[in-house]
């Protein structure tokens, strides 16, 4: 079975600069509707599939997912983004959209500093070694 590929820093390095750069505003395709965090970006292996998406147990944000979420329709949306472990689903049900973007903002910064020192730690290994949800919400 085919795995994301992807460099875990270089994604969610993407994925900080699709942010500050004012990727989930409005869609000209649908905008009737408001963005999803990580799923209407680059960030998702299967933005812009048609057809035949790969499941999301292949995605490289698996790895930021708590392990009893996984198994969930849209595993990313249970990603502790806040440093009181608050997911993307529970901010989509209180929080604004300048709220969301910020805490996403956030947990990008510090888990991209968590990685790059994990990495400088380890110069010979790859930089997708996995990360556990709980090391990757104490990046903050």
């Amino acid at each position: 079975m085919p795995q994301d590929e992807r460099n875990v820093l270089e994604v969610l390095k993407a994925e900080l600069n699709f942010v500050e750069k004012g990727g989930y505003g409005r869609s000209p395709r649908e905008p009737w509707r408001a963005q999803l965090i990580f799923e209407d970006s680059p960030s998702c292996m299967n933005y812009d599939a048609k057809t035949r998406p790969d499941p999301c147990a292949e995605c490289i944000l698996m790895q930021f997912v708590p392990p009893e979420k996984q198994r969930e329709k849209v595993p990313c949306r249970h990603i502790p983004l806040t440093p009181a472990g608050e997911s993307l689903l529970e901010l989509y049900r209180g929080g604004t959209q300048e709220e969301l973007e910020t805490a996403l903002a956030d947990w990008l910064r510090g888990t991209i500093k968590h990685l790059e020192a994990e990495v400088q730690k380890k110069p010979n290994t790859t930089q997708r070694v996995p990360q556990t949800s709980d090391s990757a919400s104490r990046a903050h």
